[in-house]
Formats: C-alpha cells, structure tokens, sequence
C-alpha cells in the first residue's frame, strides 16, 4: 500500500512556473501590440433642417464615375488627375458650392476613393457622396 501511495506523490506536476511564462507571454504581446487608427470615410447623413426654416440649397458640382471608370465633373469627361483642378476652378466661379460624389455601384473603389479624396482636399467640409441608381 506504502508504494502506491508514495508513487502518485512523486508524479505530481507542479504548473505554477508554467502558468507564469503563460502570463509574461500575454503582457508581452499585449504591451508590443500596436493599435492602428484607420481612416475612413464618414457616409453620416446630415441632420434634418428644422421645419419652419425655408431650406436654401446650394450650387452643386457633381462628380459622376461611370461603372467603366469615366469620370465626368458637371458634364465634363475628366481623368483622375485633373479632378482636383477642376473643383478648384469651379469653386473660384462659385465659392458656396458643395460637392457630390455620385458613383456607380460597379465603379472601381480605388478610383472613387482617389476622387473623394482630391474633392476634399478642395472643399474639405461639403463633399457628399451618393450611389448612381441608373
């Protein structure tokens, strides 16, 4: 009876040295972790106008991408790089004027994000976005 006894003493294993290299582990990852801010586009709508206010709208330049990546600013066929040229000579002609983005749901995300961009490096404040139902 002794040798069993003393048998299942002997076989025990003590976990508290595991158990702390378990814990070193989770503060070093945790403490080496960078957090990264990703920047994103705010698609928040604006709030309501209040009723008894009469609405004044705004002239509007409109940027439409094409679902084969045409992009044309008012009417005007553009490419990518004079976007922002463009904005900024119609915002010299009419400085209250808004921008609205309006892309086609198969138009590729990296062109309009590149649009989007440069539209408000112009106007940084009124630049919509909408998605072209036609």
């Amino acid at each position: 009876m002794r040798g069993r006894t003393r048998k299942a003493e002997e076989s025990e294993v003590d976990l508290t040295p595991m158990l702390d290299i378990v814990f070193i582990l989770l503060i070093f990852f945790i403490v080496t972790a960078t957090f990264i801010k990703e920047n994103a586009i705010d698609l928040t709508p604006p709030p309501p106008a209040p009723p008894d206010q009469p609405v004044d709208p705004k002239p509007t330049i409109l940027i439409r991408i094409s679902e084969d990546s045409l992009i044309s600013v008012n009417g005007r066929l553009s490419d990518v790089g004079s976007v922002q040229a463009n904005i900024e000579r119609l915002i010299a002609e009419t400085p209250e004027s808004a921008v609205l983005v309006q892309a086609h749901p198969r138009a590729k995300n990296r062109l309009v994000i590149m649009v989007v961009d440069q539209a408000r490096s112009v106007v940084e404040s009124s630049v919509g976005f909408t998605i072209d139902q036609s």
